[in-house]
């Protein structure tokens, strides 16, 4: 079971990892409501550019400091992240898609309601058109996919995973577990880093009266490639051990 120190103050106690992916259309105005609302709370934002792409940002400033890295190569979501990380020095570490938006501070409340074995922390996100937030996740299996949107299908009150466009990461509880699974290169990730920290003792923790809004970009909905790597990564996470006994662990306590 882990054993943090207290939970930090919010000031400066944040990294934000941002990656694009040609997108600092998108990033733009997260920065600058990122500016607006949470600045007092963010030490730095690390800016991954995955892919060469006209500089939108130049000559913009903001109440932190926006570091960027430029890939030679292509990464994935969960290489991108773990080498933001490698720069952080803050208690916490935001990954953040460059299609989130912010309407108010989410980030200070979100630390001071910190659970102490609390590894990783988010609002409720808010998807396009609707007044009420996403649902909690269920374990992902083929029965799940299958039942999910069907009449009957029962939501859990406390979720057994968090989606990776909005992870706030206790900075330990990342570095303990080795941060996300690059053998991921997109989707799957986020269930499994969620999977790990849980079998590690540190609790998923959702700010039920905080929100965020997803002005959704959804790529995999045209794309095969999407499509494929999203079937592959469930292969990997199925054939998995920490899946088997995440799932073994929360069957037990339900």
């Amino acid at each position: 079971m882990p054993t943090p120190p207290p939970s930090s103050s919010a000031a400066r106690a944040i990294t934000v990892s941002i990656v694009s992916h040609g997108q600092l259309e998108l990033v733009m105005p997260l920065l600058n409501q990122l500016d607006r609302f949470c600045s007092a709370s963010i030490d730095r934002v690390l800016l991954t550019l995955n892919i060469p792409e006209p500089d939108l940002l130049a000559g913009a400033t903001w109440g932190f400091e926006v570091v960027r890295i430029e890939n030679a190569q292509r990464k994935g979501f969960g290489a991108n992240h773990n080498q933001a990380f490698a720069r952080c020095e803050s208690a916490w570490f935001l990954v953040l898609n460059p299609d989130i938006r912010l309407d108010a501070d989410v980030l200070t409340p979100l630390v001071e309601q910190a659970a102490a074995d609390s590894g990783l922390l988010a609002p409720r996100i808010l998807e396009p058109g609707r007044q009420t937030p996403e649902q909690h996740r269920r374990i992902i299996t083929p029965l799940e996919i299958a039942t999910r949107r069907r009449p009957g299908y029962t939501r859990p009150t406390v979720p057994a995973w968090i989606p990776g466009l909005f992870m706030l990461f206790r900075s330990e509880a990342y570095r303990r577990i080795g941060g996300f699974d690059e053998r991921f290169f997109m989707y799957g990730e986020d269930f499994d880093i969620c999977a790990r920290l849980r079998l590690a003792g540190w609790r998923l923790q959702i700010a039920e009266t905080l929100r965020a809004r997803h002005d959704a970009q959804r790529a995999s909905h045209r794309s095969k490639r999407h499509l494929y790597w999203h079937l592959t990564s469930l292969l990997k996470l199925w054939s998995s051990p920490a899946f088997w006994r995440y799932r073994q662990l929360v069957a037990a306590r339900e």
